[in-house]
């Protein structure tokens, strides 16, 4: 078991956003968290990551409580994720980006030499090859979610957190995607994906867990979670 979230819990004044949230994942699955909006899932993601503290509960990665530290450490942990407005460095070129997330991630590196190369090859590995020299203003909102990716995968993670990387992609880039999702899991990496496109996420996941008011609502593989009624009434419709 590479993470175990415990009765995690967090509340906005009288919103609750996630109540009394468990669950686990093994080291290589991919695990899809889907749900309605104003479900939890982007609050559970801030949480694991450190950006927001939790009122109740306990995470665990690698067997280490990671519980309440600042997303910088989580990140040293081996937590990496994206976001779903993506947030490069203004002022930067794609690969300077890249290697900002090489040279202050969880393994990080001081040769500007070594990080340049490696992070040019991250950026080929995500389909920006060539693009390295160019401002981030000048990138496309697909590539701009690619360079969130090769940023993300710099920190060397041992777990990625994907926040709707399928939004506003043709069906072309979506299977581009798809392709890159899989290609980081075959890679060793961990993935939780968030994701409203059904389509996107029954291909890559092999389990789902469904979020409705904050709360679990049901867990198990794909083809199982889309049957069960309770998933039906809340999220997917008839």
């Amino acid at each position: 078991m590479l993470l175990e979230v415990k009765n995690l819990t967090k509340s906005f004044g009288g919103l609750v956003a996630v109540n009394d949230l468990e669950f686990s994942v093994d080291e290589g699955e991919v695990v899809g968290l889907i749900g309605p909006n104003g479900s939890g899932k982007t609050t559970s993601f801030h949480l694991i990551n450190g950006f927001l503290q939790p009122d109740r509960g306990e995470i665990f990665f690698a067997d280490k409580n990671i519980t309440g530290l600042k997303p910088n450490k989580v990140c040293h942990k081996g937590i990496a994720r994206t976001f779903q407005l993506t947030k490069p460095f203004a002022g930067l070129t794609a690969l300077q980006n890249v290697m900002v997330g090489r040279m202050y991630g969880g393994d990080p590196i001081r040769s500007m030499r070594h990080a340049e190369r490696e992070c040019e090859e991250i950026l080929v590995f995500v389909g920006l090859g060539g693009k390295g020299s160019s401002p981030t203003s000048a990138l496309s909102v697909v590539e701009r979610k690619r360079l969130e990716i090769a940023r993300a995968l710099a920190t060397k993670p041992k777990m990625l957190l994907l926040d709707e990387m399928m939004s506003g992609l043709t069906h072309t880039e979506m299977d581009e995607a798809l392709g890159l999702v899989k290609a980081i899991r075959d890679s060793g990496v961990t993935l939780i994906v968030v994701e409203h496109v059904m389509k996107a996420i029954l291909e890559i996941s092999d389990r789902l867990i469904v979020l409705n008011y904050g709360q679990k609502i049901a867990e198990g593989v794909p083809q199982e979670v889309v049957r069960n009624q309770k998933v039906i009434d809340a999220y997917l419709g008839e």
